[in-house]
C-alpha cells in the first residue's frame, strides 16, 4: 500500500522524477499522442510530404473542421498527433515565432530553428508546478533558405529530431516498419507522396478516402506550402489504387 501511495505521488507531480529517474506526466502525455489519429512525414529530394488521417467520427460533421495539418510559414507545414487543442496552442506559438523573426531580421526562419523554439517553449512545461506537459507531438517539414528539405519530430518532452520519413500516432508501429522497408532517399516529391499514402493504407484495410486524409506539401524550388485539395488526394488514390470503395460499389 505504501508504495502506491509513492507511486501517486509521483503521478500527480509533473516536476518530480520518480526514484528510476522517470516523470510519469511526461510519459502520460505521450500515451495521448499515441491516441492521436496517425500523422506521416516524409522527406523527398525535392521537398517534404505531411499527411494526416482525420478520422471523421460522423457523416454529419464538417471534414474541414478538423484541422490536422497547418501553415506554419510559407516553407514550413505542421502536423500534429494527439490532443488538437494543445496542438493549435503550439501552432499559434510557431507563427508568432515566424513572423517575429521576419520582422527582426528581415528572413524567413529556419525550420531547425523554429522546431527548437517550440520545443524549448514544450520543455519548460514540464519543469513548472502546477501545469501539464502538452499531449501532442508534431511534425514540422520545411525547406530552408538553401533548398534543402527538413523534417522534425517534437516529444512531449520538449526532444526535437531529425528524419528521413516518420509516422506519430496510432499505428504508428505499422506504419514506421513500412516506411522503414520502403523509403529510398532520392524519392521526388509525387513519389514521397505516393509512399505516404500506401503507408497510411497499411493500418486502413478498407482503403483510403481523400475527405478522410489530409496531404500537404513544401516545394524546395518555390519554398512554398501547398495543401492538397480533395480532388488532388482522389487522383494519387486512384493512381496507387488506394482508393476505398464507396457504399453502392460494395453492394453490387
Amino acid at each position: 500500500m505504501q508504495g502506491q501511495n509513492q507511486q501517486q505521488a509521483y503521478d500527480r507531480g509533473i516536476t518530480i522524477f520518480s526514484p528510476d529517474g522517470r516523470l510519469y506526466q511526461v510519459e502520460y502525455a505521450r500515451e495521448a499522442v499515441k491516441r492521436g489519429s496517425a500523422s506521416i512525414g516524409v522527406r523527398a529530394e525535392d521537398g517534404v510530404v505531411l499527411l494526416v488521417d482525420k478520422r471523421i467520427r460522423s457523416s454529419l460533421m464538417e471534414e474541414t473542421s478538423v484541422e490536422k495539418i497547418h501553415k506554419a510559414d510559407n516553407h514550413i507545414g505542421i502536423a500534429s498527433a494527439g490532443h488538437v487543442a494543445d496542438a493549435r496552442q503550439l501552432i499559434d506559438f510557431a507563427r508568432r515565432n515566424s513572423q517575429v523573426n521576419r520582422l527582426r531580421y528581415d528572413e524567413a526562419i529556419g525550420v531547425e530553428t523554429l522546431t527548437k523554439d517550440i520545443t524549448d517553449h514544450i520543455q519548460q512545461y514540464t519543469q513548472v508546478g502546477g501545469a501539464r506537459p502538452f499531449g501532442v507531438a508534431l511534425l514540422i517539414g520545411g525547406v530552408d533558405e538553401d533548398g534543402s528539405p527538413r523534417l522534425f519530430e517534437t516529444d512531449p518532452s520538449g526532444t526535437p529530431n531529425e528524419w528521413k520519413a516518420l509516422a506519430i500516432g496510432s499505428g504508428r508501429d505499422d506504419i514506421q516498419s513500412y516506411l522503414e522497408e520502403n523509403y529510398q532517399s532520392d524519392l521526388e516529391l509525387d513519389e514521397a507522396v505516393g509512399l505516404a499514402l500506401r503507408s497510411l493504407a497499411e493500418s486502413h484495410e478498407e482503403g483510403l478516402t481523400a475527405s478522410g486524409i489530409g496531404v500537404a506539401t513544401v516545394d524546395a524550388e518555390s519554398r512554398s506550402f501547398v495543401e492538397l485539395t480533395n480532388d488532388e488526394i482522389d487522383e494519387y488514390l486512384d493512381d496507387f489504387d488506394l482508393q476505398a470503395e464507396s457504399d453502392d460499389e460494395s453492394e453490387e
